[in-house]
């Protein structure tokens, strides 16, 4: 069994220090730097554009991880590809052409991941799943860090991988939203492959403590 991955939300870090809590990132245990585009029109909240995350992808030494939480994302799929993003997840809810959307990731050399709001039934991907590279399901509402984890994610993460099973697809599962070290455990004995910590990261006073600590809870 592949090793679960931790994924910190850099929304959560120190933006006045931004720099510091990458190079943090760079020298913990952590696989991924997970980071969240907000339009304030798809979600009622904006967070960086691309001068910042071209900041920070000039100093991760990590995958980049970017979560389009933006309407109409395919004008800017060609923009993230060239500011260095490895993975760029678009919401299902957003895309009216979703295969064509992900072929075009693809087509940049990016894999493709397709996020679920906590309403979207995991159904609507079974006929694009052996197209998507992760799933990333929503364990909160999207737009604000620091919100309380929906429980009924379990069920989805259990529906989420039958379905990959079924299908014969590769896909990862990621969660964002509500990680602990109260959840991991359940989170990644139910399916998950990878884990997006925000605030608990980055609140925490040792936060290569956590990220470690939150690695081998979920790989127990």
């Amino acid at each position: 069994m592949s090793s679960k991955l931790i994924a910190p939300s850099i929304l959560a870090a120190d933006f006045a220090n931004l720099e510091r809590d990458i190079h943090m990132v760079n020298e913990s245990e952590a696989d991924w730097f997970h980071i969240d585009i907000m339009d304030g029109v798809f979600v009622p909240n904006i967070s960086f554009g691309m001068p910042v995350l071209k900041a920070i992808t000039k100093h991760a030494k990590k995958t980049i991880d970017v979560h389009l939480m933006i309407v109409d994302p395919d004008r800017y799929i060609k923009t993230f590809a060239d500011l260095g993003s490895n993975i760029l997840t678009v919401h299902f809810e957003a895309c009216t052409h979703l295969h064509r959307t992900l072929q075009a990731i693809k087509a940049e050399g990016m894999k493709a991941g397709v996020a679920l709001n906590p309403h979207t039934n995991i159904n609507v991907l079974e006929d694009t799943i052996n197209d998507i590279d992760l799933v990333c399901l929503m364990s909160v509402n999207p737009g604000f860090g620091g919100q309380s984890f929906i429980e009924h994610t379990y069920n989805k993460i259990e529906q989420l991988k039958a379905l990959i099973q079924r299908k014969g697809a590769h896909t990862l599962i990621e969660i964002d939203g509500g990680v602990t070290d109260k959840n991991a455990t359940a989170l990644a004995k139910t399916g998950a492959d990878v884990l997006v910590a925000g605030s608990f990261v980055f609140k925490s006073p040792n936060q290569m403590d956590t990220i470690k600590n939150l690695r081998s809870i979920a790989n127990s």
